[in-house]
């Protein structure tokens, strides 16, 4: 089963992309795969005029398309996602995340903004069909500081959040695979008739 880390931060060093390496990080560690596709460096002009023929959307929806389980991180900005990963959201098709599993992930300055992924980003995680949309996990700035050489320290109550949201995607990924120990059962699939 495959995994995208899909960043929404315009930035390219941020707490946010550090959060989201360090969740990709914990999955391989419970031995699952991923890929990661930060929306900021597909092309502006293609992404804002939802240009769906250049090449690298192409990819980008293909790896959403591909994927089992996606982790979705993003700061938060005036109470809401990130106006790039809406920009990229809006490509997908009205079923576009359909039958997968998602965690979202956000950061931002204070705890005020809690609850921007629960009215922000969920309903429309819920609108592009998500199989099942995992509890959120929200950390502030102070919370997730970054040290030369170790790399990311967690506080403990964001690290544990972090380490819930990572076993319950690595149980539901486990139980859409059919995996029983080492083997793996092939699950059956409805019959789509219609979208």
């Amino acid at each position: 089963m495959s995994i995208l880390l899909l960043g929404g931060s315009p930035a390219a060093t941020s707490s946010t992309g550090r959060l989201l390496d360090h969740v990709g990080e914990k999955l391989a560690l419970h031995g699952h795969r991923y890929s990661k596709l930060q929306v900021r460096d597909l092309p502006p002009q293609a992404l804002l005029h939802a240009d769906t023929s250049d090449l690298a959307i192409k990819r980008a929806l293909a790896a959403v398309a591909a994927a089992d389980a996606v982790v979705i991180a993003t700061p938060v900005y005036k109470a809401s996602f990130t106006g790039i990963l809406k920009a990229f959201l809006d490509l997908l098709p009205q079923d576009g995340l359909a039958g997968k599993l998602v965690l979202p992930l956000a950061t931002g300055g204070s705890q005020s903004h809690m609850l921007a992924l629960d009215y922000a980003l969920r309903p429309v995680l819920h609108a592009l069909d998500a199989r099942h949309v995992l509890t959120s996990v929200y950390a502030t700035s102070q919370q997730l500081v970054w040290v030369e050489g170790s790399g990311l320290a967690l506080d403990q109550a964001i690290s544990w959040r972090v380490q819930a949201g990572v076993e319950a995607l690595s149980a539901g990924l486990n139980a859409l695979s059919g995996r029983i120990g080492d083997s793996y059962v092939v699950p059956a699939e409805p019959v789509r008739l219609a979208s």
